[in-house]
């Protein structure tokens, strides 16, 4: 009994005086860096990164050439041509940007191993006891980033951050860039944190924003002062009070998220900024998400759809007509039967909509196959309940019965997809949009490279 209380007080005793242990990995400049990385004739020049060809359209991202002149994330392209005469304005190639972090996860792996990816240009580790030192984290830092360079490729450089948690190894990672390293210790808390802006701190948006400064909080030394009650309230629950020892240093393990939605949105080429253009992207994008549901072993019980139209003629349409459609069914996976529904939602008013510039769909209601319940009348879907035009839809969809045999006709359709090209096989309706709404890349998704069209 002596020798293990001596060895519990011992192992606490090294939790305090190593404090260190979330080893946070970001990739400077990501897309632009990865186009420099293959294209050597990009390699010292300002390059802007944009969804769509498109003067109308934003930069997704710069370079740091061009990030010196003033271009960044959001700056539209007509202004980044003014900003920096000498601008390289490319297309996003984001197969290619998965292609890398693939690469990149793998090679930070091989130093120190990867608990959790974050997004497609940011990894986090957690370090193991005996690398708990600054000296031990330094060498593993230049280890990293040393690898990176030797295997994935000498344009992308990383800023990394090491601190007690996630969160301040994230903010650390932000303090110095391009290519920096920090360390945040114990005992440089929280003064380390104090000139940085309540927005460094991920989670904080213009909403969370607004509520923390009701609360008389409008700056990070405010933020940390603030009693845990108070966060609570702001938060409204135990986010608040996680955000509280989070400040201070405290680990908290991963959240196990599970998904609520799956979708998909595009912004339309200006070649396709009419109705059925608009109609023959978001018919992609179903298709697309239909696949992903059943890769992922998911049913939606629910669909959105939503058109943004260009601003100067949003007047034009009625009141009712606006930008968003949302239904409900039963438990279901079927692509046709995703594709009739949109087509209703389309009808219902959408397709009325002048001058479309973007548009996107969303699946919710998730349910796993191992809790999925079939239909009793052996349907892959039950009457939906439309928020606009609830007597068209019940019709329109009950008319349309997907028969259980058709699971097995999508199954071999999704495994010639995988085995002979994604566009193998598919809805005729996509045909006329089958080289737009190209893979995209979400804040907190890796796309699938098998699965997305």
């Amino acid at each position: 009994m002596k020798r293990t209380l001596e060895s519990t007080v011992y192992l606490y005793s090294i939790e305090i005086m190593l404090p260190l242990r979330s080893f946070f990995v970001d990739f400077n400049s990501y897309f632009a860096s990865v186009q420099q990385q293959v294209d050597p004739r990009l390699r010292g020049k300002p390059v802007g990164v944009v969804p769509v060809m498109a003067e109308t359209t934003c930069c997704i991202a710069a370079s740091y050439e061009a990030k010196r002149f003033g271009v960044k994330t959001g700056t539209l392209v007509r202004d980044a041509r003014k900003l920096c005469p000498g601008i390289v304005i490319i297309e996003a190639q984001h197969a290619l940007y998965v292609h890398y972090h693939q690469l990149a996860v793998a090679a930070v792996d091989r130093i120190v191993p990867v608990r959790q990816v974050m997004s497609i240009d940011e990894m986090e580790c957690e370090l193991p006891t005996r690398w708990r030192t600054r000296e031990k984290a330094t060498a593993l830092a230049q280890a990293v980033k040393k690898e990176i360079l030797r295997t994935v490729g000498d344009q992308l450089h990383t800023s990394i951050g090491v601190a007690p948690n996630t969160l301040l190894a994230k903010l650390a990672s932000d303090m110095l860039k391009p290519n920096g390293l920090v360390i945040l210790e114990m005992q440089a808390l929280p003064q380390a944190l104090f000139h940085l802006q309540l927005q460094a701190i991920n989670g904080i948006g213009h909403n969370m924003l607004v509520r923390l400064n009701r609360c008389g909080i409008h700056s990070i030394e405010q933020l940390y002062r603030a009693p845990r009650d108070v966060l609570h309230t702001v938060w409204g629950g135990v986010a608040g009070d996680e955000m509280y020892d989070k400040l201070r240093g405290q680990w908290y393990a991963p959240r196990v998220s599970v998904a609520r939605s799956l979708g998909h949105s595009h912004i339309l080429p200006p070649a396709l900024r009419y109705p059925d253009g608009a109609f023959g992207v978001l018919n992609r994008l179903t298709q697309k998400a239909a696949m992903r549901l059943r890769k992922q072993q998911l049913y939606a019980t629910g669909m959105s759809v939503h058109v943004r139209s260009d601003p100067r003629y949003r007047s034009a349409a009625p009141a009712t007509h606006s930008g968003q459609r949302d239904i409900r069914f039963g438990e279901t996976q079927h692509t046709a039967f995703l594709l009739h529904t949109l087509d209703t939602l389309w009808r219902s008013g959408l397709c009325q909509l002048r001058h479309p510039q973007g548009v996107g769909m969303v699946l919710h209601g998730l349910v796993p196959a191992a809790v999925h319940t079939p239909s009793l009348f052996d349907e892959d879907y039950a009457p939906a309940t439309h928020k606009a035009a609830p007597a068209l839809a019940s019709a329109q969809l009950q008319n349309a019965p997907m028969q259980r045999s058709s699971q097995r006709l999508l199954a071999a359709v999704d495994a010639i997809n995988k085995s002979q090209g994604k566009n193998a096989l598919y809805f005729a309706t996509a045909h006329e949009s089958l080289d737009h709404a190209p893979m995209r890349i979400a804040f907190n998704r890796i796309p699938d490279l098998e699965t997305e069209m």
